[in-house]
């Protein structure tokens, strides 16, 4: 064989992640939220996207177009006849505004024939106000009522009445002006309210602290004791014990025996009532007692302050109708709308003058158009994805979730030829609005256990309700194990292990059946 230099021509097919495919792939994951955020985005920086008016705008918009229009016409009365009659409404309206007005109170008396007390009862028939001298003005707040009211305490701009957000720093900073005075004492104060998490524990060692201030321990802990008696009960404490002595002590509930209760917390975690008993001194009434008045403090005070808004979930999807007729339809709210103002870009481009300009309007055209062509593909996918789960998941939207069948990616892929991936990037951050409530996409996708009698799967989340609902019927003097579980189960057709099960109780924080036991003895005792 010989070597020689020679020139060939081949053809291949790859895939390429250009620019346009990487940002459809990106508005296919992102949420409604995230989506707007990114079109609002798009909007500020390429001048040839626009925002679709609403309808409502619209026929607001052609309304408006409409009055000036007439406005034009009746300006020549050669094209309209009733010309004449505008002209003279015009005039009418002129004249009545260019009229000087007695504004004295006998003249106002008189065209209105009533006593000026019922026109103006808040003036009380006083004389208008002396006019300003020459070059001086009201001024700011005299305009507009900011920085206080009128001369008898009305007139405040209620925007200055405004309540913002109170953080619990500015809570707890609020309290301790009004309770230290020592200057010393306020700075330490201070310190230690920044000290304090969003949760209102001080996780802070006090002996650092102390040194880092250079002042005495007992001076910090003098202020951390004030610190401690502040709203909300139970602020500043260093762990969950100290948090609810605090609040026991504003209830004038803390005695010795909730005392060594308190102290044996991890005890009570484990629902081992009978060595508390022991410990305590208290019989099972008592205990039970003592146990509710700890159920019902609050072992994280800080979070009633400075909490972030919190977004409620907007479905993506809408599934409405019945067992035989679902109708799916995406929810246009969540839709941005977006247009290319074709007309703006013939006109400029008319007038580039280098190909730098050029160049920057052709590329603002095409991705203006890659985004609305991505945005319009991103809400077909969703349809189509949405639809084949409906489909798939029709038992669930009628009888309940016991009859949610297994799912994954790869089923509704298949069903509707598109990659596992595409449908993953779906149903990631989208939620589904259905007769049975609010769900994300992911929801419907569970894992399938087999059936001990040969006969169709079950789904992981089906088995889970099952288990649950087996829990919350059981009574105190038969708590079911997780052996008995899943004889349960099995003789219900379903084949499942006994550390699955586990693993499904742990995961919906139902504690063992030890523990379940005792809790629930030590609750029929105290009822």
């Amino acid at each position: 064989m010989s070597l020689g230099p020679r020139l060939e021509f081949r053809q291949t097919q790859s895939l390429v992640m250009t620019p346009q495919l990487m940002q459809a792939i990106k508005l296919l994951q992102l949420s409604n939220l995230d989506l707007v955020a990114y079109v609002e985005a798009e909007l500020e920086r390429n001048p040839l996207l626009e925002r679709q008016a609403e309808p409502e705008g619209e026929r607001a918009g052609e309304g408006e177009a409409d009055a000036g229009a007439v406005r034009e016409r009746t300006s020549d009365a050669d094209l309209d006849p009733r010309a004449d009659q505008v002209h003279e409404r015009e005039e009418r309206v002129s004249d009545w505004l260019e009229e000087r007005l007695e504004t004295s109170r006998s003249a106002i008396e008189d065209r209105l024939d009533t006593g000026m007390e019922n026109v103006f009862p808040d003036d009380n028939g006083r004389e208008p106000a002396a006019p300003l001298p020459s070059g001086e003005g009201p001024t700011y707040s005299e305009w507009t009522g900011a920085g206080g009211g009128g001369a008898d305490g009305e007139g405040y701009n209620l925007e200055a009445f405004v309540s913002a957000e109170t953080s619990l720093a500015d809570h707890l900073e609020a309290q301790l002006v009004l309770a230290v005075s020592n200057p010393v004492e306020r700075l330490i104060g201070h310190n230690l309210i920044d000290l304090i998490d969003e949760a209102g524990y001080l996780s802070a060692d006090l002996a650092s602290v102390a040194e880092r201030l250079g002042a005495p321990l007992a001076a910090v802990e003098k202020v951390l004791a004030v610190i401690q008696a502040f709203d909300p009960p139970g602020i500043g404490a260093r762990s969950l014990a100290e948090c609810l002595a605090i609040q026991l002590r504003e209830r004038n509930r803390y005695d010795p025996c909730m005392a060594a209760l308190l102290a044996h917390l991890e005890l009570l975690a484990r629902r081992e009532f009978n060595t508390l008993k022991r410990v305590c001194g208290v019989d099972d009434e008592d205990l039970a007692e003592m146990v509710g008045e700890i159920r019902r403090l609050n072992p994280k005070p800080g979070l009633a302050f400075g909490s972030g808004i919190l977004q409620p979930v907007v479905p993506d999807v809408f599934v409405r109708g019945s067992a035989d007729n679902w109708l799916v339809e995406l929810n246009s709210e969540t839709l941005p709308r977006v247009l290319v103002n074709q007309a703006y870009y013939s006109r400029v481009q008319k007038i580039t003058r280098n190909e730098r300009e050029k160049a920057f309007l052709s590329d603002c055209m095409q991705t203006a158009t890659w985004l609305t062509r991505s945005l319009d593909q991103r809400a077909r996918t969703i349809l189509k994805v949405a639809t084949e789960i409906v489909r798939q998941q029709d038992a669930f939207l009628t009888l309940g979730v016991q009859h949610l069948r297994p799912l994954n990616l790869r089923m509704v892929a298949d069903a509707i030829g598109m990659h596992e991936s595409t449908v993953s990037r779906v149903t990631s951050n989208k939620y589904m609005a259905t007769p049975r409530g609010i769900f994300e996409m992911k929801y419907f996708f569970s894992s399938s256990i087999s059936s001990s009698d040969g006969g169709e799967a079950h789904s992981a989340e089906s088995v889970r309700f099952r288990i649950k609902q087996m829990i919350e019927a059981e009574s105190p003097d038969d708590v079911l194990s997780d052996d008995t579980l899943v004889q349960r189960l099995r003789e219900a057709g379903i084949d499942i292990a006994r550390r699955t099960v586990a693993k499904y109780r742990e995961a919906m924080r139902i504690p063992s059946s030890v523990q379940r036991r005792r809790e629930k003895q030590a609750a029929a005792a105290g009822g």
